[in-house]
């Protein structure tokens, strides 16, 4: 097999937990092959780079193998080489965004920063 669906080889590999979750984020947007908007039947194959948006995170991945159905996890992380950048510490993130103690409610602007800076 030299190719197959990018939903089934999301799921194969346990970036979702189903493949209906991959699917769904396929037609929302959350996945890109090559960095082009992907949908549930875009073929996948060797050497091709797949971005998605999973419940973990964003992931950055690089197809070295492809598989149809779901694989044990050992067998799975050998079908692809992570390209994740590594995410920043919680810790780092909300102190970039520090308030004064007693500074009243924060206003629309602020709580929008702070949002992302939990989120991201």
């Amino acid at each position: 097999m030299d190719e197959t669906r990018v939903d089934k080889w999301l799921w194969g590999i346990r970036l979702f937990k189903t493949r209906t979750d991959a699917t769904d984020a396929c037609r929302a947007g959350h996945v890109k092959v090559n960095r082009n908007g992907a949908k549930p039947a875009t073929l996948v194959k060797p050497g091709d780079t797949v971005e998605a948006s999973t419940p973990g995170g964003d992931r950055v991945v690089e197809v070295t193998a492809i598989v149809d159905k779901r694989v044990g996890a050992p067998l799975a992380a050998a079908c692809y080489v992570d390209h994740t950048p590594p995410r920043p510490s919680e810790e780092a993130a909300v102190a970039n965004f520090v308030r004064d103690r007693g500074a009243g409610r924060p206003t629309k602007r602020e709580r929008r920063q702070l949002d992302r800076a939990r989120h991201s």
